[in-house]
């Protein structure tokens, strides 16, 4: 066999393109920028400012790409300690770099990658975007010493008094609706109502009278007239959690609510008057939900004026101490304290529940413990959700069909294990679960499993 020597690797960028400022109170962005050099939008070109941006055919996107060969939202570039990721994200026709198809890769200055027919150039910028964090370790009960629990902050400290719609966005158990109650007592509206309404947990046939009221005899049952949450909530603020489930058909209706600040009841004549400031919050990814038509986009650009990514528990392993100093002390336990590899264990796991996953451990923990140090065995991390997790799945497929067959193998087992533990019983099930009613039931119907009478 023929040998030599390899060509010399790349000089390598030893600058990050995110870091945090010697005093801590900033998040520095190195700036770079896409410029299109071929395709029907020639010339056109996006200042990268932001820790994410989307490419893509959708006018969602904030390079939006007039090309039917491209995807919706066709792929991603994210701004990290090691620089620019350009991933795709499930296109259909892929990214092509060199001739060759890439699922994700690092962009360097002068990096050149096609999108469909159009040819995209990647290109370094001097300029730098300071993002502020802020000086506190909370907002209202929210705890978080970590940067990215900062950045929250920060921004939800400007806008709590600015009266603009809040989007927050993060996974199940993230403590959405406690970042949404502290804006509100941070707000001027302090003194007004705080009324939270969860759009998974409320009946598709009802939810319009939900939210705007009935007139007396509008529907069958309907014996006296009701206030919706909108007249409820008039004067404070208003808590959508998990828009993303309302039905299509209802989300003009909210959109012209938002924009006219007045609602009809149904079976009324005359519009009522509402001054309601809103905060809304969704696990779902609703530019995807635009892109596939399950989410207007006018009513996602009402409601995101201000977004704000709530990040998971296991990107902000720091706060874990912090947080558990706070539940240990609700519990009335802080004479108790944990063992250098039960912190461990708590810090390195993954917690799918998030917060709300992480204080039931310590809750479990501190009131069957006898004794005042909390060992790594005690915290019953390992069978914490039984044969829920016992999976397996041959390495002999490609990754994307091994992935979706234990995806699938995942879901049935737990969701049979999970309707079996609660009696066939929804509400109780998607309470345990940090799943919205609808999209458990939902997911149950996918596998055949019974719901139960509640369903």
């Amino acid at each position: 066999m023929k040998t030599g020597k390899f060509p010399p690797l790349p000089k390598q960028v030893t600058q990050p393109t995110v870091f945090v400022s010697e005093e801590r109170d900033f998040k520095i962005l190195r700036s770079g920028r896409l410029v299109i050099v071929e395709g029907e939008n020639r010339g056109e070109e996006l200042v990268v400012e932001k820790e994410r941006v989307t490419l893509g055919r959708s006018t969602v996107c904030d390079l939006t790409l007039k090309d039917s060969s491209v995807s919706g939202i066709h792929c991603e570039v994210l701004a990290g300690q090691e620089g620019f990721l350009l991933r795709d994200l499930g296109s259909t026709n892929g990214i092509f770099m060199l001739g060759h198809r890439i699922r994700e890769l690092y962009l360097r200055p002068g990096s050149e990658f096609q999108v469909g027919n159009n040819l995209i150039r990647f290109e370094s910028l001097d300029s730098m975007v300071k993002i502020p964090l802020s000086r506190n370790d909370h907002f209202g009960s929210v705890l978080g010493r970590s940067i990215p629990m900062r950045e929250v902050f920060a921004v939800l400290e400007r806008v709590s008094t600015a009266d603009l719609p809040v989007l927050l966005r993060g996974e199940t158990g993230t403590g959405k609706e406690l970042l949404a109650s502290a804006i509100h007592s941070y707000s001027f509206r302090k003194s007004r109502p705080f009324v939270v309404l969860d759009c998974g947990a409320v009946p598709a046939d009802t939810i319009e009278s939900t939210l705007f009221g009935h007139e007396k005899g509008a529907f069958t049952g309907a014996v006296d007239s009701h206030r919706g949450v909108f007249e409820e909530a008039s004067g404070g603020t208003l808590f959508i959690d998990e828009v993303g489930e309302l039905a299509v058909d209802l989300q003009p209706k909210l959109l012209r609510a938002l924009e006219q600040q007045e609602i009809q009841r149904v079976g009324g004549v005359k519009p009522v008057k509402v001054d309601v400031r809103i905060v809304a919050a969704t696990h779902r990814d609703l530019l995807a939900l635009v892109d596939q038509g399950l989410f207007r986009e006018d009513l996602f650009y009402r409601l995101s004026v201000v977004e704000v990514f709530v990040p998971p528990l296991r990107d902000r392993p720091e706060d874990v101490p912090l947080l558990i100093e706070q539940f240990l002390k609700e519990e009335d336990r802080s004479d108790m304290r944990l063992s250098d590899d039960a912190m461990l264990s708590l810090q390195s796991h993954s917690w799918p529940g998030n917060v709300r996953e992480l204080r039931n451990v310590m809750e479990r923990a501190s009131r069957l413990l006898e004794g005042g140090v909390i060992e790594a065995a005690d915290l019953h991390l390992d069978r914490q959700y039984g044969d829920r997790f016992s999976l397996a799945v041959g390495g002999n497929l490609p990754y994307k069909e091994a992935k979706a067959r234990l995806l699938a193998q995942f879901e049935r087992r737990y969701l049979s294990q999970l309707m079996k533990e609660h009696g066939g019983n929804l509400s109780a099930a998607s309470r345990e679960a940090g799943l919205a009613r609808n999209h458990l039931r939902n997911l149950c119907r996918k596998y055949d499993i019974p719901c139960g009478a509640d369903s």
